[in-house]
C-alpha cells in the first residue's frame, strides 16, 4: 500500500491509478483535508450575519463565536455529526484578525493515526524509518494564521502530548531536532462527542482539554431546532439555484410541515443532502412531499388546508393549534413569529423590525418580555 498525500492505492499499482494518486498528492488544496461531497461545495462560506438559525441556544452560541473570533483563544465546537460546525469555524476565522492570513483544515478522524502525528508537525530527515525528507507539517504552513482541527477527539496519544507544548509555550520540537520553532497559531477544534466524557476513561488528556476549551460552543442538533428548517430550506434552495444544472426552486407548505416532523438524524448537513436530491431529480416549479420519497415514509404527509383545520401551518413554520385542537396562546405564536424573522433575516435585527412593523426597542423588549432575549 503506498501513500500520495492522503490517498492510498493499493498493489500491484496500474499506470491509471498512480497516475491519478500522484495527481491528487501534487493538488494541495486537497491534501489539506477530507474530500468534500457537493453539498458542502457550495458557494462561499457564511458570514455571521448570514448562518440561519434562529433558536435561542443556536444564536447564544453564535454571538458567542463572534465575539471570540476577535481574539487569540482556541475555541472548542460540540455538537453532533452535520450540525454546522467547520461552517461556525469558517465565519470565525473570516471574522478574525488572522482572516486574510493561512486557514488549514484537517479532519483527524480521517488520517490513519500513525500518520497524523507527522502530518501536522515537523520532522527532520533521517528522524525515523521512512524519514527520507524533511517534512513541514501543517502546523508550520499555518504559522501566523489558523487551524481547523474536526475530529480532535480522534487525536493519538502522541499527538496530544505535542499540541499540549505548542498551547502552552507556542513552540514545537520536529522530530529528529534538537532545536524548537516557535509558533503563533490560532486554532479551532471540534468534536462530536463530548470530551469531557472521555477524560475519565484516559481516552483525552484533561491538560489537552483546557487548552483547547478556553471558549466552548455548543452546537444544538436540528431536532431542536425544527423552527429553522422553512428558513433554512429556502436559504439551501436559493444557494443550490446557482449551481450547474440546477435551478430556482419553492417549496410547498406540505413539504415544510413534514420536514419539520422527521427526526433528522444527519442535522443540517442531511437536510442539505435531501433538499440537494429533491433538486436535482424535481421537474416542477416547487418541492412537494413527494419530493422526499425517504422521509414521506416515516412521518405523515399533512394535508394543507389553510388554517381551517387543527395542525395546520402557515407555510413558514408557524403552528397555530395544539394537539388537541385548540388555538395556541397568542404569545407562543409570537414568539415563534419573531423567532422565525430572526432566522429568515440572518440576524439583523434592525431588518427583523422593519419587516415585523415594530421600532428596534420594541423588538428588543418584547424579546425579553417573550423569553428570548438570547435569540439576537
Amino acid at each position: 500500500m503506498i501513500n500520495a498525500g492522503w490517498y492510498y492505492i493499493l498493489k500491484p499499482i496500474t499506470p491509471q491509478r498512480l497516475t491519478a494518486a500522484l495527481g491528487i498528492a501534487a493538488d494541495k488544496s486537497m491534501v489539506m483535508g477530507e474530500l468534500y461531497p457537493l453539498t458542502e461545495k457550495i458557494s462561499r462560506p457564511l458570514a455571521f450575519e448570514e448562518i440561519v438559525g434562529s433558536a435561542p441556544a443556536f444564536r447564544s452560541a453564535l454571538a458567542i463565536a463572534a465575539k471570540a473570533a476577535r481574539s487569540r483563544a482556541p475555541i472548542f465546537i460540540e455538537g453532533e455529526h452535520g450540525v454546522g460546525k467547520e461552517v461556525v469555524a469558517d465565519a470565525i476565522q473570516a471574522a478574525s484578525p488572522r482572516a486574510k492570513l493561512p486557514y488549514l483544515k484537517v479532519n483527524c478522524g480521517s488520517i490513519p493515526a500513525t500518520l497524523l502525528n507527522s502530518a501536522l508537525f515537523v520532522h527532520e530527515k533521517g528522524a525515523f524509518a521512512g524519514a527520507f525528507d524533511r517534512h513541514i507539517g501543517i502546523f508550520q504552513q499555518a504559522e501566523g494564521g489558523t487551524v481547523f482541527l474536526d475530529e480532535v477527539d480522534k487525536l493519538p496519544c502522541e499527538t496530544q502530548i505535542r499540541l499540549v507544548r505548542l498551547l502552552t509555550h507556542g513552540e514545537i520540537s520536529p522530530v529528529g531536532a534538537s532545536h524548537s520553532y516557535r509558533m503563533d497559531i490560532r486554532l479551532i477544534s471540534a468534536s462530536n462527542y463530548t470530551l469531557s466524557d472521555r477524560l475519565e476513561t484516559g481516552e483525552f488528556r484533561e491538560d489537552l482539554y483546557y487548552r483547547l476549551n478556553v471558549v466552548q460552543l455548543m452546537l444544538p442538533p436540528l431536532r431542536e431546532r425544527t423552527f429553522d428548517i422553512p428558513a433554512l430550506a429556502r436559504h439551501f434552495l436559493g444557494r443550490m439555484a446557482s449551481q450547474p444544472a440546477l435551478r430556482s426552486l419553492g417549496i410547498t407548505d406540505e413539504a415544510l410541515i413534514m420536514l419539520r416532523g422527521y427526526e433528522w438524524p444527519g442535522n443540517v448537513r442531511q437536510l442539505q443532502s435531501a433538499l440537494l436530491r429533491a433538486a436535482v431529480l424535481c421537474d416542477r416549479d416547487a418541492l412537494t412531499p413527494e419530493a422526499f420519497p425517504q422521509i414521506s415514509e416515516t412521518v405523515a404527509v399533512p394535508r394543507y388546508g389553510g388554517s381551517a383545520g387543527a395542525g395546520s401551518n402557515d407555510g413558514i413554520g408557524v403552528t397555530l393549534y395544539e394537539h388537541d385542537g385548540n388555538m395556541r396562546p397568542l404569545e407562543e405564536i409570537e414568539a415563534d413569529v419573531i423567532r422565525l424573522a430572526i432566522g429568515h433575516y440572518s440576524g439583523r435585527m434592525t431588518e427583523v423590525a422593519r419587516r415585523l412593523g415594530i421600532g428596534r426597542s420594541t423588538l428588543y423588549r418584547k424579546l425579553a418580555d417573550l423569553g428570548i432575549s438570547d435569540a439576537a
